[in-house]
C-alpha cells in the first residue's frame, strides 16, 4: 500500500488531494496537516512514501519543511504541489530535496502520474516547470537566494517576517538571542535587504509568507 501524507492549509485542497488518492487502488492516506509545524511528527510517525506538500505554509514554510523530510527520512519523497512558478520558489525547493514540483492549475492526471512517478523514485514536473528547469540548464543562472539560506536562517527569516521579535524567535526555537541575531544578519545580508520592511517584503515574493 502507498502511502501519502498530505500537507496544505486549505480544507478544500487537502480534500481534493484526499479523493484522488483514495480512489486510486493500492493508495491510501496515512496523515494530514495544516501547518508546517505539524508536518515533521506526523512523518516520523506514520513514515509515508509520498508528502504532498504547499510551499506556503505557517508555521514553518514548504522548502524548510521539505529539507528537515529529506534529512529525516530520505526515502521520503516531497511533491510540492502549489501555485507558485516563480524560478526562485522552484528552485528553491528542489535544492531543499523536492523531487516533484506541480502546479494546482493542472488536473487530476497530472496529481496521479506525479504521486505515482515519486512513489517510484521518479522526479515528476508540470510541463511549465520542466520547461524553465530545462532552460536554466542551458542557459547560465545566478544561484537562487532560496538556495543559499541554511535551514536554521530559513526558520528565522520566516519568523521574522512574521513579526517576531529576536526574544520571540529565541523562544520558539529554543536558541540563544545572540544566534538569532546571527541568523537574522546573515539571513538579511543574502537577501539584499537591511531593514524588517524590505525583508517582509522578500519574504512576501519567494513566498516564505503569504501577503
Amino acid at each position: 500500500m502507498l502511502r501519502v501524507l498530505i500537507a496544505d492549509d486549505h480544507e478544500i485542497v487537502r480534500r481534493g488531494v484526499r479523493d484522488v488518492v483514495t480512489n486510486h487502488p493500492g493508495w491510501e492516506v496515512c496523515g494530514e496537516a495544516s501547518e508546517g509545524s505539524e508536518i515533521l511528527a506526523m512523518v516520523e510517525a506514520q513514515q509515508p512514501n509520498v508528502v504532498v506538500l504547499d510551499v506556503s505554509m505557517p508555521g514553518l514554510n514548504g522548502i524548510a519543511v521539505t529539507r528537515q523530510i529529506r534529512q529525516l527520512l530520505p526515502a521520503t519523497e516531497v511533491l510540492l504541489f502549489t501555485m507558485h512558478d516563480d524560478d526562485e520558489t522552484v528552485t528553491g525547493g528542489l535544492a531543499a530535496g523536492a523531487r516533484g514540483y506541480l502546479l494546482k492549475t493542472e488536473g487530476e492526471t497530472q496529481l496521479v502520474g506525479a504521486i505515482a512517478a515519486l512513489a517510484v523514485h521518479r522526479p515528476y514536473f508540470s510541463p511549465a516547470i520542466a520547461e524553465m528547469l530545462l532552460d536554466a540548464t542551458v542557459h547560465d543562472r545566478a544561484k537562487s537566494r532560496l538556495e543559499t539560506f541554511t535551514l536554521r536562517e530559513l526558520e528565522v527569516a520566516q519568523l521574522i517576517a512574521e513579526g517576531c521579535s529576536s526574544k520571540q524567535i529565541a523562544r520558539k526555537l529554543g536558541i540563544s538571542i545572540k544566534t538569532v541575531e546571527s541568523h537574522r544578519a546573515a539571513a538579511m545580508r543574502k537577501a539584499g535587504v537591511r531593514r524588517a520592511a524590505e525583508f517582509v517584503r522578500f519574504a512576501i515574493k519567494h513566498n516564505l509568507i503569504r501577503a
